[in-house]
C-alpha cells in the first residue's frame, strides 16, 4: 500500500532553477501532491504569443529571445493569476520571481513558506533543451531522448500534438543561462538572508527519472513540517 503525504493545504512555494532544469517537469508532478495551482509565467506568456493577444504582442519578441519580460508587465499577469487561485488552495510559482525588484514586489503581494531549487549542470541543460518537446493542448513535458511519448509527436495525457519551443536551440539556451546567472542566482543569497527554507534537488545526469526526486522533495517538506 502506498503512503501519502497530507501536504500543507495553503503551501506557498516558489520553484528555481535554470531555463531546462526541470521546473516544468517537477511542477507538473508535485501540483496534485501539493494540492496547489501552478503558476507558472512562461506559459502564460506563451499562450497570450499563440492567441496573438494584447500581453501576447508585448512579450512575443522577449520571449522569442529568451530575455526577461519587463517587470511592470510581469506583474501585471502575476497578480491577476494569484487572484484566481482558489481559497483554502496554495501555490506554487515558477518564472517569477527572477530578479531582486521582482522578489521584493512580490513581498509586498504574498509570503513564501519554501524555496525549491533545482541544481542542474550547464552542459546538461543545453542537451535536455534541445531534445525537449511540449504538448500545444495541455503543455506536458517530454524528451525524445529519456522522457518520450508512447506514441512519436503525440502527448500521452491529451493525444495533443508536440512541438519544439523556438528558443530552444544552443544559442539562446546558452543567452538564456547566462540571463539566469546574472539576474537569477542572486535570489538564492536573497532568500537565505530572509531565512526562507530551500528544498534542494540536483542531477548531474542527462537521464535521471524525476519521479524519485519529486519523493525526495517531498519527504524534505515533510521534515520542515510543511507536508
Amino acid at each position: 500500500m502506498k503512503r501519502h503525504l497530507k501536504v500543507k493545504s495553503k503551501l506557498k512555494a516558489i520553484i528555481f532553477g535554470a531555463p531546462g532544469a526541470g521546473k516544468g517537469t517537477y511542477s507538473s508532478r508535485l501540483q496534485a501532491k501539493l494540492g496547489v495551482d501552478v503558476i507558472a509565467m512562461g506559459d502564460i506568456f506563451r499562450e497570450s504569443v499563440k492567441q496573438n493577444s494584447v500581453l501576447g504582442k508585448k512579450v512575443k519578441s522577449y520571449v522569442e529571445k529568451g530575455a526577461l519580460v519587463p517587470d511592470d508587465v510581469v506583474v501585471e499577469v502575476l497578480k491577476d493569476r494569484l487572484n484566481k487561485v482558489p481559497k483554502g488552495k496554495g501555490f506554487l510559482l515558477d518564472g517569477f520571481p527572477r530578479t531582486l525588484d521582482q522578489a521584493k514586489t512580490l513581498e509586498g503581494i504574498t509570503g513564501i513558506d519554501v524555496i525549491l531549487l533545482l541544481d542542474v549542470p550547464d552542459e546538461i541543460i543545453i542537451q535536455r533543451l534541445s531534445s525537449r518537446r511540449i504538448c500545444k493542448k495541455c503543455g506536458d513535458v517530454y524528451n525524445i531522448r529519456f522522457l518520450k511519448s508512447k506514441v512519436e509527436g503525440v502527448c500521452d495525457k491529451c493525444g495533443g500534438e508536440l512541438y519544439q519551443r523556438a528558443d530552444d536551440n544552443p544559442e539562446v539556451i546558452k543567452n538564456r543561462l547566462q540571463v539566469y546567472k546574472n539576474q537569477t542566482e542572486p535570489l538564492i543569497a536573497y532568500y537565505t538572508k530572509k531565512k526562507i527554507p530551500f528544498v534542494i534537488s540536483g542531477t548531474k545526469s542527462l537521464d535521471s527519472p524525476p519521479d524519485p526526486m519529486v519523493a525526495k522533495m517531498l519527504e524534505d517538506l515533510k521534515k520542515l513540517k510543511l507536508a
